[in-house]
């Protein structure tokens, strides 16, 4: 039954998409503001010459469980797989691969045998990684101090150098903070580490997307938008919001139509554009935004006229090559060809190349991986930069985070540059659309959905 009360959502990413269908299933008027003419916000897939592409190789947790319920709910669970055990397969030039892949012991004893058997660390250095890992898990990722610290200064203490920080920590760091270990911020690692690593034994367990993200997140969450009610407006941009508590105003740009009138508005677009949305309302939170650091990340695009690689994605050490996914199938590659995605996070040297120069770089290094991609031919390669692709996981970062709820009664901020306590990640963007929905609702004293439904068994 409808409550009468209007909500605008301003942003059609993972965070506004999720606080949409909260907000709907409350009983409100959702209105959902969109400038692109799709959602999924930085998470989309594009054509190129017949080919499906992501902007980018997004990875999940089973511990990710707001996540995976965003996909249940969507129906869309079926385009992903979540491995039965953590196992990541990782290459290193001139060595032959190695597993990291945990036993069915509880933690951390799980990670016990994968560490023993890590050949890229001496085992001195093996034995020193353990006691550092002991150590970083008996931290509390609360505490204010550990964000005024960076998570490489802590594990050098602790014994580890910079061959342990590329080989072992940045395989976790980079993909997760996007930013490498020696930068990253104490309380943001050690949540990572701990919750992923050291939380349980089966929480680090890595799901991946094996259908596009246009199948998976964009379309799925279109119709489920419009089949709950909301008045989803793609092409919308949102200029200025006018008015208080209870009588706002979304004004949009040239071309955008009407003004849209809201009881509540959720601001749920990047931080990089929040600022100008908030500064009439929010003034220091605005200036907390534009000190909140951005960090790039690049995907190369690389089609072989052969298969080269014979695993769904794996990790390189000692190599330029962070992270590389096979995504044949979900890209419609022509057959007989494979089409390689890697991703590089934290990639503020990439992003100032030119596609030859990553051309150059990269070919070589993936055949020094793989051995059959030398006598290849590459059909085709290109790359896709987002610039400002999640905040900066930089030690300062979590003073600078908002929180959902603002002084203002009824203007509710989403996204995972937020509060949440999670770094930008899926889970990270979908548990603050929740905790948006919840705020916002609660100005308008209208019940949310209860929170169980946001979350999945393990």
């Amino acid at each position: 039954m409808s409550s009468g009360r209007r909500v605008v959502v301003i942003g059609g990413g993972l965070a506004g998409i999720t606080a949409a269908l909260d907000c709907a299933d409350a009983g409100a008027r959702v209105t959902l503001l969109e400038v692109r003419r799709r959602l999924g916000g930085a998470a989309y897939s594009f054509e190129r010459e017949g080919m499906m592409l992501d902007n980018g190789q997004h990875v999940f947790l089973r511990c990710c469980t707001a996540y995976r319920a965003l996909l249940a709910r969507l129906g869309s669970e079926r385009h992903t797989h979540l491995q039965p055990r953590l196992d990541i397969p990782v290459l290193s030039p001139g060595a032959p691969p190695l597993r990291l892949r945990r036993a069915h012991a509880p933690a951390p004893l799980h990670l016990a045998r994968a560490l023993a058997g890590y050949r890229h660390l001496t085992p001195r250095e093996r034995l020193r990684a353990a006691l550092a890992a002991r150590a970083l898990g008996a931290l509390d990722p609360r505490e204010e101090a550990l964000d005024e610290q960076t998570l490489g200064s802590f594990l050098e203490r602790h014994g580890q150098g910079p061959r342990a920080l590329a080989a072992l920590w940045d395989l976790v760091a980079l993909p997760t903070l996007n930013v490498p270990a020696a930068r990253a911020s104490l309380a943001l690692g050690a949540f990572v580490f701990k919750t992923g690593l050291l939380s349980s034994a089966d929480a680090g367990d890595i799901g991946f997307h094996v259908g596009t993200l246009a199948q998976t997140i964009c379309d799925p969450a279109e119709d489920a938008l419009r089949s709950a009610g909301v008045d989803v407006r793609l092409g919308w941009r949102a200029e200025a919001i006018a008015g208080e508590a209870g009588t706002f105003e979304v004004r949009g740009g040239a071309g955008a139509g009407d003004a849209v009138a809201a009881d509540a508005v959720i601001v749920a677009v990047p931080h990089t554009r929040a600022g100008a949305l908030l500064a009439p309302h929010l003034p220091r939170v605005a200036l907390a935004l534009e000190r909140l650091e951005s960090s790039p990340i690049v995907n190369l695009h690389v089609l072989y006229d052969r298969r080269v690689f014979d695993e769904h994605f794996a990790a390189g050490v000692g190599t330029p090559v962070q992270y590389v996914f096979d995504r044949t199938d979900a890209g419609r590659a022509p057959a007989g060809s494979q089409y390689l995605a890697v991703s590089l996070s934290g990639a503020v040297r990439e992003m100032a190349m030119s596609v030859e120069e990553l051309r150059a770089s990269y070919l070589p290094a993936l055949a020094e991986l793989f051995p059959r991609a030398r006598g290849a031919q590459v059909l085709r390669f290109l790359a896709t930069r987002e610039h400002a692709a999640t905040f900066a996981a930089v030690p300062g970062a979590g003073a600078l985070r908002p929180s959902a709820r603002t002084e203002v009664a009824g203007l509710v901020l989403a996204g995972a540059y937020t509060d949440t306590g999670w770094p930008a990640t899926l889970e990270g963007a979908v548990k603050s659309g929740h905790a948006a929905a919840r705020a916002g609702l609660q100005a308008l004293h209208v019940p949310a959905p209860a929170p169980h439904a946001y979350e999945v068994a393990r």
